[in-house]
C-alpha cells in the first residue's frame, strides 16, 4: 500500500478498497520541549523587564504622565503628523514620476531617473537635510523668471528656507528615490502576457494600466509602502538637528529646562508608538482589500492584531443584524 493509493476520510484513512484501516484520529504532535523552554525564559526576562520598569524611580512615570498630553508636546506631535504627510506626499507624487521615467522608453527619461535615485538613495538622509537647510550658502537669492533672462520674484533664501519648508523638501526627495523603485517593482511584478492580451483585444494603455497593471501592483506597492510612511515618521525626528519644532524636538526643549531626559524620552517613544500603530490599523486593511483573491494575506504585527479583532467582531455584527 502507497500513499498515493489512499484517500482522506474524516479521521481516518483507508484504502479504495475499504482494507487496511488507519485510523489518525489519535495522532499528536512531536513533543517540542525548547519552545517550553524558550518561552519559560522569555518569560523571566519580561517579567524583570517590567519589575524594573515598575520599581525603579528613575523612570520618572509620574512625569511621563504629566507632560504626555501637555500643549508643547502636542504642538511638536501636530508638526510631525504635518511633515510625515506632506514629504510622504512628495515622495509618493514624484516617485511616481521617476517610477515612469525608469520604465519609459525613452534613454533621455531613464538616465535622468537613473541618477537621481542614484544620488538620493546613495547619500545619507540627514546630510540631505542639512544641505537643504543651508542651501543659502551655495543659493543666497532665490528667484523665479525666464532661463537666462529677466527675474520676476525673487527673495532671498534665509527667509524663504525656514527649518519646516527644508525638513520637507529634504525629507520629501530623499523619499521619492525610494518610492520610486517600490513602484517599478510593484509594476514590474504584474505578468507581461496579461499587457499583451489586453492590447489584442483592443484595450488602451491607460485602461490596461488602470484595470490590469495597478490592481496587481498594489498588492505589492501598499506593504513597503506604508512601511515607507512608517519609517518617515520616524524620521521627522531627525529634524530636530536643524531646528524643527517637531515631536523629539518638543521633548528635548522641555528636558533641557528641567533636565528630566528619561521621562520626556519616553513621552516622544509613546506617540511615536501610538502613531506608528495607527498606520498598522490602516495598512491591514488597505492590504486586506488588494490581498483579495491572492494566497499572500495581509501582514500581521502588533498593531494589525487590533484591526483583525475589529474587522472580525465588524463581521460578527453583520451576521447578527442579517
Amino acid at each position: 500500500m502507497t500513499a498515493s493509493d489512499m484517500r482522506d476520510l474524516g479521521t481516518a484513512r483507508v484504502t479504495p478498497d475499504g482494507d487496511d484501516m488507519i485510523d489518525v484520529s489519535i495522532a499528536k504532535r512531536p513533543p517540542r520541549p525548547w519552545t517550553w523552554f524558550t518561552a519559560v525564559v522569555v518569560g523571566v526576562l519580561l517579567a524583570q523587564l517590567v519589575n524594573m520598569m515598575v520599581r525603579n524611580p528613575n523612570f520618572e512615570w509620574d512625569v511621563v504622565a504629566e507632560y504626555l498630553t501637555s500643549e508643547q508636546i502636542l504642538k511638536g506631535l501636530v508638526v510631525t503628523c504635518y511633515l510625515t504627510i506632506l514629504a510622504m506626499f512628495i515622495g509618493v507624487v514624484f516617485g511616481g514620476v521617476l517610477a515612469a521615467f525608469r520604465i519609459a522608453d525613452n534613454p533621455v527619461l531613464r538616465a535622468i531617473a537613473s541618477g537621481y535615485i542614484w544620488v538620493f538613495r546613495g547619500t545619507p538622509q540627514l546630510v540631505q537635510l542639512i544641505f537643504w537647510f543651508n542651501i543659502a550658502l551655495l543659493i543666497p537669492v532665490l528667484g523665479i523668471g525666464i532661463p537666462f533672462g529677466p527675474t520676476f520674484l525673487q527673495s532671498e533664501a534665509n527667509s524663504v528656507i525656514t527649518p519646516f519648508l527644508a525638513a520637507v523638501v529634504g525629507l520629501g526627495l530623499h523619499e521619492a528615490a525610494y518610492q520610486a523603485e517600490i513602484y517599478r517593482a510593484g509594476l514590474l511584478s504584474v505578468d507581461e502576457g496579461q499587457i499583451d492580451a489586453a492590447k489584442s483585444v483592443g484595450m488602451k494603455p491607460m485602461s490596461i494600466f488602470l484595470r490590469i497593471q495597478l490592481p496587481q501592483a498594489m498588492r505589492f506597492i501598499v506593504p513597503p509602502t506604508f512601511s515607507q510612511i512608517i519609517g518617515m515618521t520616524k524620521a521627522t525626528s531627525i529634524v530636530s538637528v536643524i531646528g524643527g519644532a517637531e515631536l523629539l524636538f518638543s521633548a528635548q526643549e522641555i528636558y533641557s529646562d528641567t533636565f528630566q531626559t528619561i521621562p520626556l524620552l519616553i513621552v516622544a517613544c509613546i506617540w511615536y508608538l501610538v502613531l506608528t500603530t495607527v498606520l498598522n490599523f490602516f495598512q491591514y486593511f488597505i492590504e486586506a482589500h488588494y490581498a483579495k483573491g491572492a494566497t499572500r494575506s495581509a501582514s500581521t504585527n502588533a498593531g494589525t492584531w487590533f484591526a483583525q479583532w475589529v474587522s472580525k467582531g465588524l463581521r460578527k455584527n453583520r451576521t447578527r443584524t442579517s
